[in-house]
């Protein structure tokens, strides 16, 4: 069972290897993919290609983890996605031991928008997790500790020291402005 949604309908993709090439050239494209994928732990292309080819590479990983390099046809499989023989060493002997109790997706899909100038395409990242290369998105720094932050604290907590310290003078104006009004009525009314 997949971690990731999968489209069910046909995708509309560009050729993937000039006019004419058909099924094969698209097959061909994703075999590209995977094996660049599992060479680099992370590849960057349009957002359709390396979606379908995500499914492709979390199926080979998840096969591989299910069964083993000893199983014919697991291996076969892995022959035939990686284009260079060197990775189903590396699939079985290194991801597969990573991904072992592993919960989640095998793989992180990140948008990154459309190029300009030019023709608007989606581009997208499509990395296995786990890998040496740093985040695609930078983790949130704690700042509060920083000598900025920590001024303007300061800053705002004497502002609005000071905005307390004149609304209350205000009041105390306001209480003795009534106070005296209030002596004021009562001496005439008396008189």
């Amino acid at each position: 069972m997949l971690r990731i949604p999968i489209k069910v309908t046909a995708r509309k993709l560009p050729h993937a290897g000039g006019r004419g090439s058909g099924p094969q050239g698209r097959i061909n494209k994703m075999r590209k993919l995977v094996t660049a994928l599992i060479r680099h732990e992370r590849i960057e292309g349009q957002y359709q290609w390396v979606d379908e080819a995500r499914g492709y590479a979390e199926r080979l990983i998840l096969e591989a983890q299910r069964n083993g390099d000893t199983h014919k046809g697991t291996m076969e499989m892995a022959d035939y996605w990686l284009l260079e023989k060197d990775l189903v060493h590396k699939l079985f002997k290194v991801l597969v031991p990573r991904y072992t109790n592993y919960p989640a997706s095998f793989t992180q899909l990140w948008s990154l928008g459309e190029t300009f100038p030019g023709r608007p395409v989606p581009m997208a990242v499509l990395e296995l997790k786990g890998n040496p290369w740093p985040p695609v998105v930078p983790k949130e720094r704690d700042q509060r500790n920083s000598l900025v932050n920590i001024l303007l604290d300061q800053a705002r907590k004497d502002y609005r020291q000071q905005k307390y310290e004149s609304i209350a003078a205000l009041e105390l104006n306001k209480q003795s402005e009534q106070q005296t009004s209030n002596i004021d009525d009562s001496s005439a009314s008396t008189s």
